[in-house]
């Protein structure tokens, strides 16, 4: 079914280039057949024209960040996971600005997303949150989000209205499914049941559905509290507990074979990806790509594709350049 949807797909992407192909020649034939080349009309069809083609551009662009995934798990859903890091309610607010981009990027692509464990802060924001992402290629499109995130802003809670840096991290793995054999035996985990938090009233759960559990060999730890059932919630937690087991492993392979590779970032609080700078000026920069967009509201909102492509780009071309601890340059 999976390979259908797929093949589908892409026959109605093919489908699709072609009317807008096949419209952008009629706006020319239309043009061309028009009165004087300054007429209101001329100047009306070469707006609509120009309207199209940046359109057929953007479509284009998604479609080829789309062929640059053939890695085994790049065509499965993810399973994201956002941690605030130091800095108390600060890095808890922009840990939940971080969540919200990317549940309004998968809005934004048609991907469903559900909401598996999600840790409010005390004051504001949230201590963690983990949600699945489920799309075709998901997480091949997700993967180069995996590191460290940085914050440039005027605090909301600073009275005295000065300049803050925040950092979160950000973990995303394949949703590995049965076609993939993980084999995790039943003394090498520890479950650990409890009560889960919520809004208040009939939200809160009075029972014991809360599900974490800990890998005991490697110290991976999962938790999903997001069902009601206590059952429900260990199936969901197994399921992500095999899938953060698969990246464990392969990642040992891949540092086995090759050590480290140049591309690889250590997820630590001194290496960020990625800046969002809102003042004293407003860009957002990948640091490994040197990709940037002014438009900072409009990434705020889930517009990561420039982000997306480009590490797909230079992931093609040989490797991802590892980012400096700092970024300068932007300074």
């Amino acid at each position: 079914m999976r390979d259908r949807k797929r093949i589908e797909a892409q026959l109605a992407d093919d489908a699709e280039l072609a009317r807008r192909s096949g419209d952008i020649d009629a706006y020319f034939e239309l043009a061309r057949e028009s009165g004087p080349e300054n007429s209101q009309e001329v100047l009306a069809i070469l707006a609509d024209l120009e309207r199209e083609i940046k359109e057929l551009a953007a479509f284009a662009d998604q479609l080829e960040s789309r062929t640059m995934l053939s890695g085994e798990t790049d065509s499965l859903n993810a399973i994201v996971t956002v941690h605030p890091g130091a800095g108390g309610t600060e890095s808890q607010d922009w840990a939940e600005m971080l969540t919200r981009i990317y549940l309004r990027w998968a809005e934004q692509q048609g991907f469903k997303t559900e909401m598996n464990d999600y840790q409010a802060g005390e004051e504001a924001g949230i201590k963690s949150a983990t949600f699945t992402i489920a799309g075709d290629s998901a997480f091949g499109l997700l993967s180069g989000e995996t590191g460290v995130h940085r914050l440039v802003r005027i605090s909301p809670f600073d009275q005295a209205k000065r300049r803050h840096t925040s950092f979160a991290s950000v973990f995303v793995s394949p949703e590995i499914d049965d076609s993939i054999q993980i084999d995790i035996k039943p003394d090498e985990i520890r479950t650990d049941t409890y009560r889960s938090g919520g809004k208040g009233g009939q939200h809160v759960n009075t029972t014991d559905s809360a599900v974490r559990i800990t890998h005991i060999p490697t110290g991976i730890v999962v938790q999903c509290q997001n069902e009601r059932s206590q059952h429900k919630n260990r199936d969901k937690a197994m399921k992500m507990l095999r899938s953060r087991l698969y990246e464990y492993e392969l990642e040992k392979k891949q540092a086995t074979a090759r050590k480290l590779e140049d591309s690889k970032l250590d997820i630590n609080f001194g290496s960020q990806i990625r800046s969002y700078v809102l003042q004293p000026y407003r860009m957002v920069k990948d640091l490994r790509t040197r990709v940037e967009v002014g438009d900072v509201s409009k990434v705020l909102d889930g517009y990561l594709d420039p982000f997306i492509r480009g590490y797909l780009l230079a992931k093609r071309q040989g490797a991802v350049p590892v980012a400096a601890g700092t970024d300068d340059d932007l300074e």
